[in-house]
């Protein structure tokens, strides 16, 4: 059981806090006369009330673990000493999981974890083999969507003659759809005999994939102004109408240089509307990543330059095993993995995140 003085501290003010929000500030007649400040402390009160909640449970069970020391030190019969012993061991082992369970309550949320994703999936090294894998990557998303109840949105895709992707954009639709998504952003490397490689060779080849949150419209607005707005003919499959008609739209964020194209509905307000998402969740990434100053480390970081060496994730299916280097794990169950069966993987990720953000909670 390990808990600094400044945790506690810190403890104390947040039950403090929360006191005050129920006792003092809900109750007062101007707060309840304004809504928008009502609630906007009836949320904070429930956001601390988990913290609050197991930080009075640790607090209980330190009291009960100090009284058993106690009587461990003074009890003259010793069964009744035993018992205390007895009951010191499980209060120490629930103090321990009091505090993990603190900590973890303690950090930061992700504003974005429930919200819908832009994936965007791009060829990187190795030529055809590389878009026919980015196709499949897409295919991977879609059974993982399916999984989760989610819906999937084509944006702009673009086939190469053998029917791989050199880009392809699409929206996954599902609450917690980029709290598990977003660690999918990166270089993602196959291995593998290509069809095509006579000589039974293993190539190695990779995309690119990047995940953002979708953003509402309280979020990021866009000045129209800044916004240059082109109609084309839609390329590719869809017959004799999608060339006719100039349906597809191409969206350019003059500020940014932000392009974002959408050719797959045949209704151009259609593809406007699928368009201007795209285009707000790219523009919110980029300011957002200004804010930091640290713009061109994060779309590296995110998505690399698409190299051999670089990667989060490599598939091999000579030996059926998928491998996150991010954290070490290797699955052998490459199939599965494909066909959507993703949590695992995505599991790990999430705890090794949680784990790395809770040394820095004191």
């Amino acid at each position: 059981m390990k808990i600094s003085d400044g945790l506690i501290s810190k403890l104390d003010k947040i039950t403090a806090r929360y006191n005050e929000i129920i006792n003092v500030l809900l109750t007062k007649p101007e707060v309840i006369a304004n809504q928008e400040r009502f609630r906007s402390l009836s949320k904070e009160h429930s956001d601390l009330a988990p913290i609050v909640e197991k930080y009075e449970t640790f607090l209980k069970h330190k009291r009960d673990f100090e009284d058993c020391n106690v009587m461990m030190a003074t009890e003259l019969d010793s069964e009744m000493k035993s018992l205390a012993k007895q009951d010191a061991d499980s209060l120490r082992a629930m103090l321990e999981k009091d505090v993990e369970e603190i900590k973890i309550s303690l950090l930061p949320k992700d504003p974005n974890e429930d919200n819908n994703v832009i994936m965007e999936i791009r060829a990187g090294a190795g030529g055809d083999e590389a878009a026919l894998f980015g196709t499949e990557l897409m295919k991977m998303y879609r059974h993982y969507a399916d999984v989760n109840n989610w819906k999937v949105e084509e944006v702009d895709m673009n086939y190469t003659e053998l029917g791989g992707a050199k880009e392809l954009v699409f929206m996954i639709s599902g609450k917690g759809a980029y709290g598990k998504l977003k660690y999918e952003s990166g270089v993602h490397r196959v291995q593998r005999v290509p069809e095509t490689e006579s000589q039974g060779r293993v190539h190695t080849s990779t995309v690119t994939v990047a995940v953002l949150p979708e953003v509402q419209d309280v979020e990021i607005n866009l000045n129209e102004n800044d916004i240059k707005v082109d109609t084309y003919r839609s390329g590719g499959a869809g017959g004799q109408h999608v060339n006719k008609t100039e349906s597809a739209i191409r969206m350019t964020h003059l500020p940014t240089g932000i392009v974002v194209e959408c050719q797959d509905e045949r209704s151009q307000i259609k593809n406007r509307e699928k368009a201007m998402k795209v285009l707000k969740s790219r523009v919110y990434d980029y300011y957002q990543s200004q804010a930091q100053k640290e713009y061109a480390e994060n779309r590296r970081a995110q998505v690399g330059t698409g190299d051999r060496s670089e990667r989060i994730r490599t598939y091999n299916f000579p030996q059926g095993r998928v491998t996150d280097h991010r954290i070490g794990l290797t699955l052998y169950s490459l199939d599965k993995f494909m066909l959507g069966e993703m949590d695992e993987m995505i599991e790990a990720l999430r705890i090794a995140v949680q784990n790395k953000m809770l040394e820095n909670i004191d």
